[in-house]
């Protein structure tokens, strides 16, 4: 096994937190872009669903299998193959000339980040080991999040100088740096004797994770009175009760089963889950909150949200110290526990809340995350063999992408519903404009700036967001409060350093 240099690995750490931002912005920039998108390429309703969601759906369906066959081909081989196929889809989508297109191709870069995500966890926990594998997943998860707030700050900027398509041009230098610091330090990982892949479970993943995500996402913008969803649902359900039941009878499995035998394992990936439920909804409600609410612009927007974003990366820091002294059950009870005061914070806002207690309570909650998250995802990769690291971060990955799901689902329509009881709309208005403005906040604010009256409307619409959004936020931080109970009970007695498993083969490093 080759010894790295403190240079190279800091270079490793650098090629996987440059992938995931890349990934983190892809995922946020083109909610900006799609009012710019809509005038260009008139998308129907669905189409435009679908240019939204293509990417994540083909991501979350795909991380199972990728990070397996990266834990067979190669993480490095993966990650470049990944990234270069990832610059190439950009400059398409950029110049997408129709709806059709645009979401093919938003499915193709889903595709491809897919590759990306699982190769560059599992090449961490190959290069790290102990503490220092600590200390390098909260490094990287503290600047991966704060990517996430990069996406509306890039996509504002953009927007407001170019069309739409210049935020997928943005991703082609920083693949082009991707592909060459890549070349440059990673060393390349792979199980050395992988097995073959089972196409059947690839298919019944995929089917099974894209029904499952596809009907938590319907149910969120449509409800529950439509067929394609009971259908999705079956589809999903079935498939992942399949693709279950067979891998036991696998010498080689895609999911190995064996790994929920591990308490630590398990109870992780459980409290993961549930963290994600309630956490991913703050983004998608602070982006209404300050472009609808506020009246701020994008730009401005993404600005205001850094203050969390700064939290997530001093949170992600700190998870490696937090570690030494309160372990793991400790540190992830504590995250946990600021996530819940974060939510806390966020249910007193109001109408004329002052910035200084916005940012406050962003920094709180982003700390809160990233010390669960950091904690988290180094328990998952620390408690398998190196040789199995790309299927357990697609395995971690794809229960972040589900709580997050299931979260926007949940909560979203609560907060949806929540507005809707809280509206009331003027005399006069047409029974469409009524409609949209019910529908949600946005359609409100298109509606109040076309009719007579429209400021009273837009009046009562921001007041029954803000207290939507209060109830919401409130019981987000209730479920917080199980969450951190949860997870002191479960990760109890987990080491606080966890020393490689034994196994088998060592993983090829060269």
């Amino acid at each position: 096994m080759t010894t790295l240099t403190r240079g190279r690995k800091a270079g490793i750490i650098g090629v996987c937190v440059l992938a995931q931002i890349l990934i983190a912005v892809d995922m946020t920039v083109l909610h900006l872009a799609i009012p710019a998108v809509s005038e260009a390429l008139h998308p129907s309703t669905t189409q435009a669903l679908w240019i939204a969601d293509g990417y994540g759906f083909a991501l979350a369906g795909l991380l199972i299998t990728m990070g397996n066959l990266g834990d067979r081909i190669g993480r490095k081989r993966l990650l470049l193959s990944g990234a270069a196929v990832f610059g190439l889809v950009s400059v398409a989508t950029a110049y997408a000339p129709n709806a059709e297109l645009l979401i093919a191709l938003r499915v193709l870069l889903g595709m491809s980040a897919a590759t990306l995500m699982p190769s560059t966890l599992s090449i961490l926990r190959n290069t790290f080991t102990g503490k220092e594998r600590t200390a390098a997943i909260g490094v990287s998860s503290g600047l991966t999040i704060l990517g996430f707030g990069l996406g509306p700050l890039v996509g504002g900027a953009l927007l407001d100088h170019f069309w739409w398509g210049s935020v997928f041009l943005v991703n082609v230098p920083v693949v082009a740096v991707l592909i060459l610091v890549e070349l440059a330090v990673l060393p390349e990982s792979r199980n050395p004797r992988p097995g073959r892949i089972d196409l059947v479970s690839v298919g019944l993943s995929l089917a099974g994770i894209l029904g499952v995500v596809y009907t938590i996402k319907e149910i969120a913008y449509k409800g529950l009175d439509h067929w394609d969803v009971y259908a999705a649902a079956v589809v999903g359900v079935g498939c992942l009760l399949t693709f279950v039941l067979r891998q036991p009878r696998l010498s080689e499995p895609l999911m190995d089963l064996k790994l929920f035998g591990n308490r630590a394992f398990s109870a992780t990936i459980g409290v993961t889950v549930l963290a994600m439920f309630a956490q991913l909804t703050v983004s998608l409600m602070s982006a209404q909150y300050f472009q609808l609410v506020l009246g701020w612009s994008p730009l401005k927007s993404g600005l205001a949200g850094l203050p969390g974003m700064g939290g997530a990366l001093v949170g992600g820091t700190l998870g490696a110290v937090l570690v030494k002294v309160l372990g793991r059950a400790g540190t992830v009870t504590l995250g946990c526990a600021a996530s819940a005061l974060g939510f806390a914070l966020y249910s007193q806002i109001d109408l004329t809340t002052a910035y200084p207690y916005l940012v406050v309570t962003m920094a709180v909650f982003g700390i809160g995350l990233a010390l669960v998250l950091t904690v988290a995802t180094d328990t998952v990769l620390g408690v398998v063999p190196k040789e199995r690291a790309g299927a357990a971060s697609a395995i971690s990955e794809t229960a972040t992408e589900l709580g997050g799901a299931l979260g926007i689902a949940v909560l979203g329509s609560l907060l949806g519903s929540l507005y809707r009881n809280g509206l009331v709309l003027p005399g006069g208005l047409s029974a469409a404009a009524a409609d949209s403005a019910r529908d949600t906040l946005g359609g409100a604010v298109q509606v109040a700036a076309q009719v007579p009256g429209g400021q009273a409307l837009l009046a009562s619409a921001r007041e029954a967001f803000v207290g939507g959004l209060q109830v919401t936020m409130l019981g987000a931080a209730g479920l917080m409060v199980v969450v951190t109970v949860v997870a002191w009970v479960a990760l109890k007695g987990v080491p606080k350093v966890l020393d490689d498993p034994a196994e088998i083969n060592e993983p090829v490093l060269v």
